[in-house]
């Protein structure tokens, strides 16, 4: 026979566990490509990462009506939660006037690796030049030189990456990025490997580089 409380226990940790990793979702989605359009999460990608959309998918699917869905012009992929207050939540902390920020408190809400390889899956990208250098930046122009400050004091004491602030020239004007280096490359590599997808291979370096010679990196999931 089955034990019902045991069977009750493991159902509780598990929608613990699930709760948990929607957060941590929901956090790297909204400091990257997502929305909150009044009370819902919408997330769309192209093509190309079709996979990473049902990967999301199978995660917050018991917020959403429908799965994935591809539109016919554009050919990108997407979907949305229904309208709930738990989502409400997120936007009057990700939101003022309108404008997606980034929260004064968001060192208690990006805490995790798995935000962390999220948001970089979502606006992160890889400048890899074989034998000399590599780095990682976040595409963060969205957001003001103030909100970016919050995120590499964010990066370097909640995960202890070494990050900086740079301000590449684009059409005649300055927009912020985060930068991160030397300094701060292989902690940051080792964090979000173990979560990033085939389809993002093209942002992990397919080696690393040491004093000494070159290391093969492992595939990704």
């Amino acid at each position: 026979m089955v034990n019902l409380s045991v069977a009750i226990s493991r159902e509780v940790e598990y929608n613990e566990v699930m709760i948990k990793k929607q957060h941590e979702i929901i956090i790297g989605t909204l400091l990257g490509d997502a929305w909150i359009d009044k009370k819902s999460l919408r997330i769309k990608q192209s093509d190309g990462h079709k996979d990473y959309v049902f990967w999301l998918y199978s995660y917050l699917k018991d917020l959403c009506n429908t799965p994935p869905k591809q539109r016919s012009d554009y050919k990108q992929w997407y979907f949305q939660t229904r309208y709930l207050e738990d989502v409400s939540f997120y936007r009057e902390i990700f939101y003022k006037d309108k404008k997606k920020i980034v929260p004064e408190n968001i060192k208690n809400l990006l805490v995790s690796p798995l935000s962390l390889a999220i948001w970089y899956m979502d606006d992160g990208s890889l400048d890899f030049r074989p034998k000399d250098h590599y780095n990682f930046s976040f595409c963060t122009n969205a957001f003001t030189i103030e909100n970016n400050k919050l995120l590499v004091n964010v990066l370097k004491e909640n995960f202890g990456v070494e990050s900086s602030i740079q301000t590449p020239l684009c059409r005649g004007k300055r927009y912020p990025e985060i930068y991160i280096g030397a300094k701060g490359r292989d902690r940051f590599f080792n964090l979000i490997s173990p979560y990033v997808l085939k389809c993002f291979s093209n942002r992990i370096p397919p080696y690393t580089l040491t004093p000494q010679r070159l290391s093969p990196v492992k595939g990704t999931r």
